[in-house]
């Protein structure tokens, strides 16, 4: 780092450290340096990202590096991600994965076409939170990449900007991938519709081989909020993991299902106290005083967590009863 100049007094107090023999002293001294919180810092910390010979200290200023948005760090950081050391990798994504401008996201997106599927799945988690719309071609055309995590990036990035033209592709690895984590968020991305077209890939999902597919289908379709899914989801309360009869009952109620009302009423007896608990509030959503017996029978559950639930279910009946 000795071509570097400054004349900043305190970052010229750094140099001799900057520039020590130990690694553990530089390591130090560059966070000492990123305290400045000064622009004239970054060179500093840009090279030894780039070019010490420890990895320690490469991957010590890629987190530094992370409340930096200026071009020249972001595409260091995206350089980290071909370091020979995973720990700077992981490093450079996770600050990358803290970018908060569209600027910055432009940086990024030449890295999501690399050649790397590393590179290539990092930088589409960083572009995700930015909902930078110039990102959906590379993203739709990631849904096909070779490597899974590659193809739940994409999903993810087509999810927050709502990409409904994606629908049919999403559709597709929600049923077919054979990862998954893809079929679990290309699941969830579907959300980002409200109409019936989407339920038949939902219901199929909700028939995954993997739970936690079919915990994803059941929660998702309580955000749409289509009452055709109603039979699929009553379906569901059977399933040999309680977490998807949990996000079942949630969605049933959210729903207004009342063809479920029995068999919501039948789980306030069950073992686990979190589906006691959800099939009261899913009853109160019904809005059925119908359930009122039910309820009233399990005012006294052992869990106080569960008497809640049924007292807000009671109030929602009789609020509506009046």
């Amino acid at each position: 780092m000795t071509d570097l100049t400054t004349d900043n007094p305190d970052i010229l107090d750094l140099l001799p450290r900057l520039n020590d023999d130990d690694a553990g002293v530089r390591r130090i001294a560059l966070i000492e340096l990123a305290d400045l919180e000064e622009p004239q810092a970054l060179p500093w910390l840009t090279r030894a990202l780039g070019h010490d010979p420890s990895a320690d200290v490469r991957a010590e200023a890629a987190r530094l590096l992370e409340a930096w948005e200026e071009p020249v760090v972001v595409n260091g950081l995206c350089t980290a991600l071909t370091d020979a050391d995973a720990r700077v990798r992981g490093a450079a994504a996770q600050s990358l994965g803290e970018l908060k401008t569209a600027d910055a996201g432009r940086v990024v997106l030449p890295w999501a076409r690399h050649a790397d599927p590393f590179v290539r799945a990092s930088a589409l988690r960083a572009l995700r939170e930015l909902r930078l719309v110039d990102s959906v071609p590379t993203a739709l055309a990631a849904l096909g990449d070779s490597d899974a995590f590659v193809r739940r990036e994409a999903v993810g990035i087509l999810g927050w900007l709502k990409q409904t033209d994606a629908l049919q592709q999403l559709a597709r690895l929600a049923s077919e991938d054979a990862d998954t984590e893809v079929r679990r968020a290309a699941t969830g991305a579907l959300g980002l519709a409200s109409d019936a077209s989407i339920l038949p890939a939902l219901h199929a999902a909700l028939r995954d081989r993997e739970w936690q597919v079919r915990e994803e289908a059941a929660t998702t379709l309580g955000k749409v909020g289509l009452h055709e899914a109603g039979p699929a989801l009553l379906e569901a309360l059977n399933d040999s993991y309680w977490q998807v009869r949990l996000r079942a009952v949630r969605a049933l109620g959210r729903i207004r299902f009342v063809p479920a009302l029995d068999s919501l009423a039948e789980l306030l007896g069950h073992a686990i106290s979190n589906l006691r608990k959800e099939s009261a509030l899913a009853l109160g959503e019904l809005g059925d005083p119908q359930a009122l017996d039910a309820l009233r029978g399990v005012e006294h559950d052992a869990d106080p967590e569960v008497r809640k639930a049924v007292r807000i279910a009671l109030a929602q009946l009789q609020a509506k009863a009046v």
